[in-house]
């Protein structure tokens, strides 16, 4: 680990955690993001990611399994393809340069499906239902390209089920707070064989990612006001698409 401020990301990593699990996520984007601008290295991104996004999706899960939001027909016709395919993504090991300008576009991406998300109406969900018949190709999108990346998924399937009007907010959340578990692991275990080093500082983050969950699933549950924190979210996740796009990959293509 070379960054020289390990207790920064320290309280980053458990803001992330926090934010993201307030609506059912384990924040793997939001650890890309913190990562990125704080130049880890990239031999430990990916491991990390999906690490620290495990035990806060457990977290999550439990928080809101006990609550009551939870669909299981959903889940298990998203996660029946999208287990296997994040194996697969997870086992791919992709150049620095590719690595960065993916993960920074999808950091991008994600910015724009949680402002969607936010805007979404209940008349608007209506009108875009979708047959089920499509859950499980998606489901294998999401989890290949997950896997690949390092993250479970959590930030393309909510807004899915939202904008495709498969369910309604709080129920997404839990769905896929489970969701983003399995991938996880899937992820990881098909990462493990290309995994060289770890940061020394691991303990530390994953001390953090359980405070954060465990105070932000607590929250996500309770009636809470999301548009800041979607806010917050856009903020963190589009600066560091941005450093990974324009400065980091670009500047690796370009020989810099």
């Amino acid at each position: 680990m070379e960054t020289s401020e390990p207790y920064l990301a320290f309280v980053l990593f458990s803001f992330i955690a926090c934010l993201y699990s307030t609506v059912g996520h384990a924040g793997a984007s939001g650890y890309l993001a913190i990562m990125a601008l704080l130049s880890f290295p990239v031999g430990e991104i990916k491991s990390t990611s999906l690490i620290l996004n495990i035990l806060v999706s457990l977290i999550t899960s439990i928080q809101f399994l006990r609550a009551g939001f939870f669909d299981r027909k959903i889940f298990l016709a998203f996660s029946v393809t999208s287990i296997p395919c994040s194996y697969l993504g997870g086992k791919i090991g992709i150049d620095p340069k590719y690595f960065k300008l993916i993960a920074g576009v999808f950091l991008v991406i994600s910015v724009l499906l949680l402002f969607k998300r936010t805007l979404l109406n209940k008349k608007f969900i209506q009108q875009n239902k979708i047959t089920p018949k499509l859950y499980a190709p998606l489901g294998a999108a999401i989890g290949f390209l997950s896997g690949l990346i390092g993250v479970g998924g959590g930030i393309f399937l909510t807004p899915l089920l939202i904008l495709l009007g498969v369910t309604e907010t709080k129920m997404a959340g839990g769905i896929s707070a489970v969701f983003i578990l399995v991938n996880s692991i899937s992820g990881l275990l098909g990462h493990l064989q290309s995994v060289k080093q770890l940061p020394q500082d691991l303990s530390l983050y994953v001390a953090a990612v359980i405070f954060g969950g465990l105070l932000g699933s607590w929250l996500g549950v309770k009636k809470f006001d999301k548009k800041i924190i979607t806010f917050c979210l856009c903020l963190v996740l589009f600066s560091a698409g941005i450093k990974f796009i324009f400065i980091d990959s670009l500047g690796l293509y370009f020989g810099k």
